[in-house]
């Protein structure tokens, strides 16, 4: 089973490569990634990125709910580029004619315990392709566009607390308490 890596690993900070064609080895790469994405439990796991779990390619899969089917996407690219956080307007206030852009709280597989308070885009359009090699063009909204906009980061090379500190957030380390709750402190950078 693939395992999921977790930082420093110099491929999570690498820009992912072009998935080249859809063969046999992907797809079962693609169904390695499911059953790893399906096993993390603390927390849950609703996103997995290739470079996660070793493979310096485009692809990556979204489960925003338990009961939801994953997602696969291969390529993905997304069509409106303009409300991108990575975008140099992206930390200036938007006007009212902008998309609304929204702050949740974010983990990651590949860092345990840590979390912060992201502002993404609250919907978002993706080209991309499936396993099958069906190719889409969607517009995703709330939680699932939350997803794919921190997945597309990883295919960048670039890990949520990055950012974090772009928007001059604050990011928080988790524990449990004696009851199995989560404890949240701030992290002090």
């Amino acid at each position: 089973m693939l395992q999921v890596l977790n930082t420093p690993n110099s491929i999570l900070s690498q820009k992912s490569v072009p998935v080249k064609k859809i063969d046999k080895n992907l797809i079962e790469f693609v169904s390695g990634m499911k059953q790893a994405l399906e096993k993390a439990k603390d927390p849950i796991g609703v996103g997995l990125a290739a470079p996660q779990v070793g493979e310096n390619i485009r692809v990556f899969l979204a489960k925003p709910t338990l009961k939801s089917k994953i997602f696969v996407f291969i390529n993905p690219h997304v069509v409106d580029k303009e409300n991108l956080a990575s975008q140099g307007d992206a930390l200036q206030d938007r006007n009212e004619n902008k998309k609304k852009r929204i702050r949740k709280l974010e983990g990651c597989l590949s860092l345990k315990d840590i979390w912060g308070e992201v502002k993404r885009d609250s919907s978002i359009t993706v080209e991309y392709t499936d396993e099958k090699g069906k190719k889409y063009t969607k517009t995703f909204n709330g939680f699932m566009a939350t997803i794919i906009q921190h997945e597309i980061d990883h295919l960048e090379g670039i890990l949520f607390p990055r950012r974090v500190l772009e928007q001059n957030g604050t990011l928080y380390k988790s524990e449990k308490d004696e009851k199995g709750g989560d404890i949240f402190e701030e992290i002090k950078i």
